[in-house]
């Protein structure tokens, strides 16, 4: 029998574990539909939170906070590392030791102009999505993390294909495609995405 709230039929979304998806807040919600909307609400009111304020975006507590401000509505485990295995990401013990080093490698990027202020923005978000610090939400913290960044670099936020990159399109697969290159070391494709 399938969960029409916690089916795992497409990429976008990370499998949670039984103890993970306890810990949904909103009772009211019963399909993937609603934890979407809800999700989508939540994060609205992140960023008029983000917005409000002078922030330091390299900082791990930022990050934390950021992912705990965008979800905690909704989730429970909100801003938490995860401490559980996922088929994607890094071992969850090295989460902090990872984003801490991830942090400090950018600042230095920063520091020293080692890329232009694009190219940094989108490798601390890829890098920061690889890592897959959190049960879920990790793509739309990573590209909200990354727009941040930019703007603090003084660059516009990216527009990451200009759609909903939650359901299943085009785009989503050219964006995870990106992500793929990405990976191998080719980080062209997400550059050109991120402001597609």
């Amino acid at each position: 029998m399938t969960d029409p709230l916690f089916d795992e039929d497409d990429e976008a979304n990370t499998p949670l574990t039984e103890e993970e998806r306890a810990q949904l807040i909103p009772s009211y919600i019963t399909l993937r539909r609603e934890l979407n909307e809800a999700e989508q609400v939540n994060i609205a009111a992140g960023l008029k939170w983000v917005s409000g304020r002078k922030r330091e975006v390299l900082d791990d507590a930022f990050l934390r906070e950021l992912h705990k401000r965008m979800f905690g509505q909704v989730w429970q485990w909100a801003g938490q590392y995860r401490t559980t295995p996922r088929n994607i990401g890094i071992d969850a013990y090295r989460i902090a030791m990872e984003v801490r080093q991830l942090v400090d490698d950018v600042r230095y990027q920063v520091e020293n102009a080692t890329f232009p202020p694009d190219e940094i923005a989108v490798r601390f978000s890829h890098r920061l999505v690889s890592i897959h610090p959190f049960p879920n939400g990790n793509g739309r913290h990573s590209r909200m993390a990354g727009d941040l960044l930019a703007m603090q670099l003084g660059q516009r936020p990216f527009t990451w294909g200009s759609i909903n990159l939650i359901d299943p399109s085009q785009t989503r697969r050219d964006y995870v495609a990106a992500l793929q290159a990405a990976d191998a070391h080719d980080i062209e494709k997400l550059l050109a995405f991120a402001r597609s």
